[in-house]
């Protein structure tokens, strides 16, 4: 039943949110002053009064009874102060409910639960809130939220294979944070995300060029923007094949990046220090191992499903580096009785080392596996991507000599 003062105080809002005055939703079939009494909650609602307005608002009489958590900014404000699952349920919840609420609410809930499943591994997920979120921004009108909205989705759009979509993503986004001058973490934010798919693209020149505009950019600092900068500028020095400089990259954002700032961070970087190990000429497979096993005490503390699938699918390709290919097979078997949170680069990674183990037993259904996974790839424009797994075929079918390990490029940024 719809009770005073609550259904007084929903009713403005709806108001409000529809730039409605009294008078304009009072029409002929009500007087403005009997409204006022209903919005300041001087008046009980008649089943009359609910069902008239609820016609000229366009909704239905339920729509009048506040969400069970709440309105969406009570919800916000419960997500802002204890980040819980509880408190993203509300959210998601209020979200559903609240279809009227002022456009930038909705952006900042919609912001929150892609992130959410971001953390989650869940990136289908993600990409359907940002999605909803980059049309949002539209109505919302400030450069920033258009920017940021189109950032995360090109990141998300990359994670899960969609390369082309990425760099159109993070082409807008780069030009719009250009054309309205925006602080230096929003076009940092850029452009990690449009040098990451420019790099899978194919498009090194561009990634390069790119790098070095955010190298320029974050100089001088130590935070968590900066590694990630550090991060995406060794991925594509190594890309270009200078080792040397990658590793310089890489090694100062360890040395000087601290675990207090971003946990999360902390390990993605000591898991990119570990595949930059095995890429490395020559390789080091013991200074990879050595990066894992500093890392993975870390996991009680932040030791999402996803992270923990990096961890086993690293501690994958170093035993196949240093020949334990029992231990190889068995770390695949776990991974693959598991719901996978990976990107698609990292599921196709598990997949190139399965038919590497195949090819070394001597089952040659491997090498057509690595030609379908190079072909796929590369129907996806993924073009770094396939231009490293007909490198690895190539290695393969030369002999175990030449044969490395399952190593195809690091992601360019985290996410």
């Amino acid at each position: 039943m719809l009770r005073q003062p609550a259904f007084g105080r929903r009713l403005r809002k709806l108001r409000q949110a529809r730039d409605l005055s009294q008078t304009a939703l009072a029409g002929d079939g009500m007087s403005t002053g009997y409204l006022s009494r209903l919005e300041s909650g001087a008046r009980q609602p008649t089943e009359r009064a609910v069902a008239y307005l609820a016609e000229r608002l366009g909704l239905q009489a339920a729509d009048f009874e506040e969400p069970a958590g709440g309105s969406l900014a009570h919800a916000l404000s419960l997500v802002s102060s204890t980040g819980s699952e509880a408190a993203m349920e509300t959210l998601r919840e209020a979200l559903a409910a609240e279809g009227h609420e002022a456009p930038v609410l909705r952006w900042q809930a919609l912001w929150q639960l892609a992130g959410q499943r971001r953390l989650q591994g869940d990136h289908a997920g993600e990409r359907e809130y940002l999605e909803e979120l980059v049309q949002l921004g539209e109505s919302v009108g400030l450069a920033a939220l258009r920017v940021r909205g189109l950032t995360r989705l090109a990141r998300c759009l990359r994670t899960l294979g969609e390369i082309g979509a990425a760099l159109d993503a993070a082409t807008a986004a780069h030009h719009l944070a250009r054309e309205d001058g925006l602080d230096t973490e929003d076009r940092a934010t850029v452009l990690l995300a449009l040098v990451s798919a420019e790099a899978e693209a194919g498009r090194m020149p561009d990634a390069r060029a790119h790098a070095d505009e955010l190298a320029e950019l974050v100089a001088g600092r130590s935070d968590a923007l900066w590694a990630e900068a550090m991060w995406t500028c060794a991925a594509v020095r190594l890309r270009q094949g200078d080792h040397t400089a990658a590793q310089g990259y890489l090694e100062e954002a360890l040395e000087k990046f601290s675990s207090r700032e971003d946990l999360v961070l902390w390990l993605r970087l000591r898991f990119t220090a570990s595949r930059l190990y095995l890429q490395k000429q020559p390789p080091d497979p013991q200074a990879a191992e050595r990066c894992l096993t500093a890392a993975e005490p870390a996991l009680a503390f932040v030791g999402t499903p996803g992270l923990r699938q990096d961890l086993l699918a690293l501690k994958a390709d170093v035993a196949f580096f240093l020949a334990r290919y029992d231990e190889a097979h068995a770390l695949l078997g776990e991974l693959a009785g598991m719901e996978l949170r990976m990107s698609y680069r990292d599921r196709v990674r598990l997949d190139i080392l399965r038919n590497q183990l195949r090819i070394r037993s001597g089952d040659s259904s491997g090498i057509q596996g690595l030609r379908d996974l190079a072909e796929q790839a590369q129907a996806g424009a993924n073009i770094d991507l396939a231009a490293d797994i007909w490198r690895i075929l190539a290695e393969s079918l030369a002999g175990p000599a030449t044969s490395g390990p399952a190593t195809p490029g690091p992601a360019t940024s985290g996410t």
